[in-house]
């Protein structure tokens, strides 16, 4: 693989996450889908926060807070830390997940906070948001729309802009919020070495990159037995596969999707540098199959989305269409169902 050119430092996050009192590994653990043994890594249940979202977004507002005002890392839940997180803003838009992992971070912290959603994203979102003291604004017919409004509120407020998704001259904090995902790869890491069985395919679900970018990165850093990555897209958002075929980054157009929390455009432009070097392979699957992908997973018992569940939809139609028999497979839910989570 060709060398990337970004820098994720995984010690960060491992060090202030595991001194987080809700802070747990998720499951990872061995189950049958169409005769095939699957590694699931199970993010339903992450922080209390139902998504893997949590990794990433608390992490940041910790790093910007520090960054902001001063305070060490001891300082950030003492009452003189909550005093002076009191007088930042943090803006981001979101499809639902990273807007929750802000809130709950900002919250934490002390600091204030307020999300741009676009018309499409549920109102359970919207309650969610707003149960974890947190501002919500809708912002246009499309999350490309919520993300001009959220751009154009920190430079009319002051605020901290707090995006997932990264371009030209903004990429630090989107970048901070894939080093807090790396986390999730790092579990993994340490339950296949210990245990000596490493799978030999792993199917990342994307939406601007954030997730899959992180995980590709960590597998290409220090996993001892290297995989095949496959990026898994909505057929109607194939941003990271266009923009992998033309050899830079492309919006591409397409109705919107029902998997909500991946109908993104445009690629994040930090994981469309990590991706375009360390993924194997590209696929695209239909809503309709996203929706049988979500009732497969419940029938595992667990709860997910047309969205958490589109890496496992993927390898369900690879091992249908017989194309990796010899496989030992790794695919991550990402989210829990939306009105348990």
């Amino acid at each position: 693989m060709n060398k990337i050119n970004v820098t994720l430092d995984p010690a960060k996050p491992q060090q202030m996450l595991h001194a987080c009192p809700a802070y747990r590994p998720s499951p990872l653990a061995l189950h049958e889908v169409a005769g095939q043994q699957v590694w699931i890594k199970d993010e339903t249940n992450r922080m209390g926060l139902g998504a893997f979202k949590a990794m990433g977004g608390v992490y940041a507002v910790a790093e910007l807070l520090m960054r902001a005002t001063g305070l060490t890392e001891n300082d950030l839940t003492s009452d003189t830390g909550r005093a002076a997180a009191s007088n930042v803003t943090f803006v981001c838009a979101s499809a639902g997940n990273h807007g929750m992992a802000i809130a709950a971070g900002a919250r934490l912290f002390g600091a204030a906070c307020r999300i741009h959603l676009a018309d499409t994203v549920p109102e359970d979102f919207v309650q969610r948001l707003r149960a974890k003291g947190s501002e919500v604004v809708r912002s246009g017919a499309t999350y490309e729309e919520s993300i001009a409004a959220a751009i154009k509120d920190a430079e009319e407020s002051g605020a901290v802009h707090l995006a997932d998704g990264s371009w030209p001259g903004y990429t630090e904090p989107p970048r901070l919020v894939m080093e807090g995902y790396t986390v999730i790869a790092q579990e993994m890491r340490d339950s296949f070495a210990s245990s000596g069985q490493w799978p030999t395919h792993v199917y990342l679900q994307a939406g601007v990159g954030g997730l899959a970018g992180a995980m590709a990165y960590m597998i290409r850093a220090n996993w001892t037995v290297q995989p095949e990555i496959i990026v898994v897209e909505p057929d109607a958002a194939p941003c990271l596969q266009q923009s992998a075929r033309a050899g830079e980054m492309v919006t591409v157009e397409g109705p919107v999707s029902n998997m909500g929390r991946l109908d993104c455009k445009t690629p994040s432009m930090l994981a469309y540098e990590i991706l375009s070097k360390a993924a194997d392979r590209y696929v695209t699957i239909s809503d309709s199959a996203a929706l049988r992908g979500a009732e497969i997973s419940a029938t595992l018992g667990i709860a997910s989305t047309p969205s958490g569940a589109a890496g496992l939809t993927a390898l369900v139609q690879d091992l249908e269409a017989g194309t990796s028999p010899d496989m030992r497979p790794l695919v991550i839910l990402s989210e829990g169902d939306v009105d348990d989570a």
